[in-house]
């Protein structure tokens, strides 16, 4: 059995609301002993905290407001401010946030809110530089804006993932330029018809990347399709050893150890 950590996962979500335990069961079986979620938006944060205070030392809680959730400037700064009041006043040290996420840009369906998003973006930028704690930052269809608003962040020693990577090699290389991030990197590469595992192969360090399934989203195969799970991050770390003609020990070692420099010490205790 291999270690393995699923650095993105939907898991308060309603999707497993009547089978979460058997999920962390069949998780469990695999070697994914340490799952990390994300939050979406105002209305979520207390189950994200409920449903990883039920499963401590495995689940752990980010704080942020998804991209695609940025409404007008009001609200935005009405929920931010009431997320950041949480951020400063959570003391309960069995549950603490682990990173600030998932925040970013999303113009793919609709870019409406396109500066709301990015100020909402850059103020979150400034919690992980205050709180010291790593991003989980989402981008769609925005490459060219993230790496501009990324930039002014160059030199103030802040880290975190670009969650969900599936761009091609240039945009690979922007974003490693930022020495502090990893790429995450789930399903997508299994797929046939991507061109993920050339990306990587070519471009990307083993050393520079974390699995994530971004359950419930985007299943690998041969679950596409399917509700995803943290178990079939195996299924993931298996593709990634074919793309770089590894083991599966060493893609499941250097991943950890990737997600352990990221995200703390605190999730190595379940290892």
């Amino acid at each position: 059995m291999y270690n393995l950590i699923d650095t993105h996962a939907h898991l308060d979500g309603e999707e497993f609301s009547c089978d979460i335990n058997d999920v962390l069961d069949r998780a469990q079986k695999v070697g994914v002993k340490t799952i990390l979620i994300p939050n979406i938006n105002g209305t979520t944060i207390n189950n994200v905290l409920d449903t990883c205070k039920r499963h401590t030392g495995t689940l752990y809680p980010m704080i942020g407001l998804h991209p695609e959730d940025v409404k007008e400037k009001e609200e935005n700064d009405r929920v931010l401010d009431s997320m950041e009041a949480i951020l400063k006043s959570h003391t309960d040290h069995t549950c603490q946030f682990i990173a600030i996420g998932e925040i970013g840009l999303d113009f793919y369906w609709d870019d409406t809110y396109k500066k709301e998003q990015k100020e909402a973006f850059e103020r979150q930028i400034l919690w992980a530089e205050t709180y010291h704690l790593p991003l989980m930052i989402h981008s769609r269809a925005a490459h060219k804006e993230l790496v501009e608003i990324m930039e002014a962040h160059r030199h103030n020693h802040i880290k975190g993932v670009f969650h969900c990577f599936t761009g091609n090699s240039d945009e690979a290389k922007d974003l490693l330029s930022f020495e502090g991030f990893m790429l995450g990197i789930g399903g997508v590469a299994t797929f046939k018809k991507s061109n993920l595992p050339e990306v990587l192969a070519s471009t990307v360090p083993l050393s520079r990347i974390v699995l994530e399934t971004d359950a419930p989203y985007l299943a690998p195969v041969p679950y596409r399709g399917k509700r995803n799970e943290s178990a079939f991050i195996a299924n993931i770390a298996q593709k990634i050893a074919e793309i770089y003609h590894c083991t599966l020990n060493e893609v499941a070692t250097t991943t950890t150890e990737n997600a352990i420099k990221m995200f703390g010490t605190a999730i190595q205790k379940t290892i």
